[in-house]
């Protein structure tokens, strides 16, 4: 392990929870968001404030707690969001520096080139050949 790995690791564990479990904490805050919108419209369906018909009026519940939920999780969950992208933003980060770092280990853009460089060659020797 290298002495920047061991740094990360060390950051990660002394980070407070909003910042290591970003995107658990935004998935399950916006379930929770969708399930209590379904909720109050369920409440309005029993209230016979929305009409409610046979097996379809709960697909049609199910599609205004979605349409419900969508802008409040947008406005509410900003902050939540933006620190999970910031999570997933630095791990990608974090991998592609562990790849390149790895000696002797071609990265794809380096592997493509080396392959079309040899069918480059193949197919020059067959011109060249006839």
């Amino acid at each position: 392990m290298t002495t920047k790995d061991a740094a990360t690791e060390t950051a990660q564990a002394a980070a407070p929870v909003s910042a290591r479990h970003a995107t658990l904490r935004y998935t399950s805050m916006r379930v929770t968001i969708f399930l209590a919108c379904f909720l109050v419209c369920w409440l309005l369906a029993l209230a016979h404030i929305i009409p409610v018909a046979g097996a379809s009026g709960a697909i049609f519940l199910l599609l205004i707690a979605a349409v419900v939920s969508a802008p409040i999780s947008y406005v509410a969950l900003n902050r939540q969001r933006n620190a999970m992208s910031e999570q997933i933003t630095t791990g990608v980060q974090r991998v592609k520096e562990r790849r390149e770092s790895r000696p002797g280990k071609m990265t794809m853009a380096q592997r493509i080139a080396a392959q079309n460089a040899a069918e480059d060659e193949v197919d020059e020797a067959n011109r060249a050949a006839g």
